[in-house]
């Protein structure tokens, strides 16, 4: 625990000090002398007629209450409450392919790499959404529940990893069906960020996926990543990064993993959504969040945190009290020969 929230209104309060001390300071000088070429020390106290303020206490006043001020300022805090955030939010889930094309070198480092750097981008901007995150082959996997706490999101992004799933090959139907299920209790439509090279072994999936984001009002935005050319694997790679063996099928041939843009055109267009053919990280997050804009979105809580209570209320109120004792405090007398002394 941290007893003040922001502790450098101390030392700002060092400096306002020494500033009004030496305004102070330089005020009486000028006052005096003002006072000797005016009227004259003797003259000048029979005018006031020997009242004077106590410049000690009134001092003292001012100073005491510029620390408290300044105490109030520095945000004191002890003690915990829960606070219950709530807001309008949209619901999206992002899907990321983590089969072994993925480790394909058309993009470098390579195609997750790429992927897992724009959706950081997107999550940082996407402030107003409630997001999950799906890891998925032939089969999809939850990886990061449905949340708006972006710490967590980017946390599970990045311990994405190629192969990290026990089933290999890609399938579109797998995550659609999944992100449905995830974002059922949710009312009106929904997104799916798809982000694959969309080599599908399981075609005759692809109906289905089709069927399943219609029934539940399923908006997919399909970002395909790779280059027609197609990229060989890295099966085996050193310390340093070089390739030391590609990815070979079962009769030996190496595998070429080429983007297979059609399948996610037709996916996007039958759900309303949209293609994005991956180019930067910055220019893709940017046209996914465009086609965020218009999602149906829903009041509820974003969840509860425990913070500490401000009591800045304590010390500044003890500050408002001195100043007015400052202000108000009663001159006092002079002693009897106050006529006689000069003015210091």
């Amino acid at each position: 625990m941290e007893l003040f929230g922001k502790p450098i209104f101390f030392i700002y309060f060092l400096l306002a000090a020494l500033a009004a001390g030496a305004i102070w300071l330089a005020g009486n000088k000028l006052k005096n002398r003002a006072i000797n070429a005016f009227f004259g020390p003797q003259a000048y106290a029979k005018l006031t007629g020997g009242l004077r303020l106590n410049h000690k206490l009134n001092a003292i006043f001012f100073f005491t209450g510029l620390f408290f001020l300044f105490t109030a300022l520095a945000r004191p805090q002890w003690g915990t409450e829960v606070i219950q955030a709530e807001g309008k939010f949209a619901q999206t889930v992002i899907a990321v392919d983590v089969s072994s094309s993925m480790k394909a070198r058309d993009l470098q480092p390579d195609r997750l790499a790429n992927a897992k750097n724009m959706l950081s981008m997107l999550i940082s901007n996407l402030k107003d959404e409630r997001i999950g995150i799906i890891a998925f082959t032939t089969k999809a996997y939850i990886q990061c529940p449905i949340t708006t706490d972006e710490a967590a999101l980017k946390y599970f992004l990045s311990n994405l990893k190629p192969d990290m799933l026990p089933v290999p090959g890609t399938a579109l139907a797998a995550p659609v069906d999944l992100a449905a299920h995830m974002l059922s209790k949710y009312p009106g439509q929904k997104a799916l960020i798809l982000l694959t090279d969309g080599e599908d072994h399981e075609p005759d999936q692809l109906k289905k996926a089709i069927k399943i984001a219609i029934e539940n009002g399923l908006r997919v935005i399909a970002v395909g990543i790779g280059t027609q050319e197609g990229e060989l694997i890295p099966q085996r790679v050193d310390g340093s990064g070089k390739v030391l063996e590609y990815k070979k099928d079962k009769n030996g041939n190496t595998v070429v993993s080429k983007l297979d843009e059609k399948s996610l055109l037709e996916l996007a267009q039958a759900t309303n959504g949209a293609y994005i053919h991956y180019t930067t990280p910055a220019q893709v997050a940017s046209k996914v969040e465009a086609n965020l804009k218009d999602l149906d979105r829903s009041y509820s809580s974003s969840g509860a945190h425990a913070r500490y209570k401000d009591r800045y209320q304590i010390p500044l109120g003890i500050a408002i009290l001195l100043f007015c004792l400052w202000l108000l405090w009663p001159a006092g007398k002079a002693a009897a020969d106050a006529g006689s002394k000069k003015v210091q």
